[in-house]
């Protein structure tokens, strides 16, 4: 095991079916495998990392998130290609995900980046990367 490598990353989600659906499909394309399971959560894995997503309480439901809020901004994820990125971000529309910053993609990062930028449904900023 390399000390300092990311372990795991926790995230509570609003309605844990519907994050689910969302981030299941898009983790399993990108070689994550179903972990852990249990009442009030799942966790994915590739490698040695996993993302956990829990049911939030209802008792703290009542503030939605907002990525420019004090925490978590984005999740950025490698991709393969830029074929890879493109195949995605199709796969992202016919879901219905939102894809952000649609006039400048796939170049939102800059005329060298190519990625898609996405919203979970929590809205959490997604990112998928294509190699520089």
């Amino acid at each position: 095991m390399s000390e300092g490598l990311l372990h795991h990353i926790e995230i509570y989600v609003s309605d844990l079916k519907k994050s689910l659906e969302f981030w299941g499909w898009f983790l399993a394309e990108l070689g994550y495998h179903s972990y852990q399971k249990w009442e009030k959560g799942e966790s994915w894995k590739l490698g040695e990392t996993y993302l956990v997503f829990v049911q939030t309480e209802e008792r703290f439901l009542d503030e939605p998130y907002h990525r420019c809020r004090t925490g978590l901004n984005h999740l950025a994820f490698h991709a393969a290609s830029r074929g890879r990125v493109d195949e995605m971000t199709e796969k992202l529309r016919e879901k219905g995900a939102r894809i952000l910053y649609e006039n400048l993609h796939p170049f939102a990062g800059g005329e060298d980046y190519y990625a898609v930028y996405f919203e979970d449904p929590d809205r959490i900023k997604v990112e998928l990367a294509a190699p520089v």
